[in-house]
């Protein structure tokens, strides 16, 4: 098994290659510290591009498991293009490993080193969920427990039931994760709705503090919503 082992400067950058640097987000306490098997995919801030992004893909290979380096000046709106465009090179890939997956590369502020997020699977709608919701209520009425959880700006936080509208709850970045915790007695399943003006560092501590959470009985949808109203 062949292993890419990245290097963290202390000033909290990641280099691939002579003049570009990616500034990884910053997570802390990272349930994943060690991947085999790797190639990596780089999508640098650069102002001189039309949309200040850069991705370069060049080294990945699609049997292994993939390491996408995001930039965390990044919004949203400007990182998810290039990570479904990825995605999709990956799934329609003719040579493929089923056990391979993706993961996002962070700096692990506690451990000062590398940590990772998966985020295999995961899908990327760059639209409202509320039609998305709407039709899988229509579908499957009985799924009372659907969660939406809208990230407006970086500490407001809405919690809304789709059917129950009733469920409609402003609170901010630390409160949410007290009800999240404190509702894990029910089955139910949260869907991510983050606004595209999202740095993608917050989205990544969104993630991760979630994961952190270890819920028992409530799933993180793998749709996950990328929004602009």
């Amino acid at each position: 098994m062949k292993k890419i082992l990245l290097c963290l400067s202390l000033s909290i950058m990641f280099s691939c290659g002579k003049d570009k640097v990616v500034l990884l987000p910053e997570i802390s306490h990272s349930g994943i510290t060690e991947i085999d098997d790797v190639s990596a995919a780089y999508i640098f801030y650069d102002i001189t591009q039309p949309d200040s992004t850069e991705l370069n893909r060049r080294n990945l290979i699609s049997t292994t498991n993939w390491l996408v380096n995001v930039d965390k000046r990044l919004t949203l709106k400007q990182a998810i293009p290039h990570i479904k465009f990825l995605q999709g090179k990956k799934a329609n890939s003719s040579h493929k490993n089923e056990k391979a997956k993706n993961y996002f590369t962070c700096n692990d502020t506690t451990r000062k080193s590398l940590g990772f997020i998966e985020f295999t699977g995961v899908v990327y709608h760059e639209e409202s969920p509320f039609n998305y919701l709407e039709k899988l209520l229509t579908s499957k009425p009985f799924e009372s427990n659907l969660i939406t959880i809208s990230f407006h700006t970086r500490n407001k936080v809405t919690l809304f039931n789709p059917k129950f509208k009733n469920l409609y709850v402003n609170t901010n970045r630390i409160d949410f994760l007290d009800i999240i915790k404190k509702s894990d007695s029910i089955k139910s399943k949260i869907h991510l709705d983050l606004h595209e003006s999202l740095s993608f560092n917050d989205y990544i501590n969104i993630k991760h503090e979630l994961l952190n959470l270890n819920l028992k009985y409530i799933e993180i949808a793998k749709d996950e919503f990328i929004s602009n109203y």
